[in-house]
């Protein structure tokens, strides 16, 4: 039985080495997040400190002492080595694409599609919208390769094919939605989506700009409806899913 890590190091769950990591807690965001739910400040600039590394092997996760029995087979991988060594991809970037190949090599696909965004975000903070615009386009690849799409879902996707360039396909997804009557909170964001989108626009937009307070100030105006210890995303993912 391997010794126990010191104090703030980790033993990797895939090859065992030991490295200082660092645990993250996120707070409470601020501002209301993107129309693709990327969370506003002070959570937003945190992506940094959302995944552990291990500098040996590669392997990225959320809490790299934990690993799923495919992770080893996923680290091995000649796909996996490549990420590693692409000095073209940014290295925060690479860590969240890491941690996709990881949950795509477990079925996770949704959670891949996740992780695929999360780089999308990086490239978007580097100013990188090439690569933004491919890993937006992975995202959803993975997100319909998955299980049915609940409602909070395909607005992500939508979002991410109007800011991939796909406007056409973002419009049909959007009024394919928009037929099954969703939550009144998904149709307004839709609607916005459609307008978006026939204008060409593949800006980053709020979801204050479709949805009326509280979604502006979710710290002051809304606090009381944030269930204890759920977080203003868990609200958010409450409020899209309302009939």
């Amino acid at each position: 039985m391997p010794a126990a890590p010191a104090p703030g190091q980790v033993n990797c769950g895939v090859c065992g080495a030991e490295s200082r990591q660092a645990s993250f807690r996120p707070g409470m965001p601020e501002q209301a997040p993107d129309l693709d739910l990327r969370p506003g400040p002070p959570l937003r600039g945190s992506m940094g400190r959302w995944l552990q590394q291990c500098p040996h092997c590669g392997y990225a996760a959320p809490e790299i002492a934990q690993a799923h029995p495919a992770a080893a087979q996923a680290v091995g991988g000649a796909h996996f080595r490549g990420l590693l060594n692409d000095a073209a991809t940014p290295p925060l970037a690479r860590r969240f694409l890491a941690w996709a190949l990881v949950l795509e090599e477990t079925g996770a696909l949704h959670a891949a599609a996740e992780a695929t965004l999360h780089a999308a975000w990086v490239a978007d903070d580097l100013n990188k919208p090439e690569l933004a615009r491919a890993w937006r386009r992975d995202a959803v690849a993975l997100w319909r390769s998955g299980p049915a799409l609940d409602a909070e879902q395909t607005v992500r996707v939508v979002d991410s094919l109007r800011r991939a360039g796909l406007h056409d396909d973002a419009a049909a997804t959007a009024e394919a939605l928009l037929a099954k009557e969703p939550p009144e909170a998904v149709a307004q964001v839709l609607t916005l989506e459609l307008r978006l989108a026939a204008a060409g626009d593949e800006r980053r937009h709020s979801v204050a700009s479709a949805l009326p307070p509280p979604s502006r100030r979710p710290h002051v105006s809304h606090q009381g409806s944030v269930r204890r210890g759920e977080g203003f995303m868990g609200w958010l993912r409450r409020l899209f899913r309302r009939g």
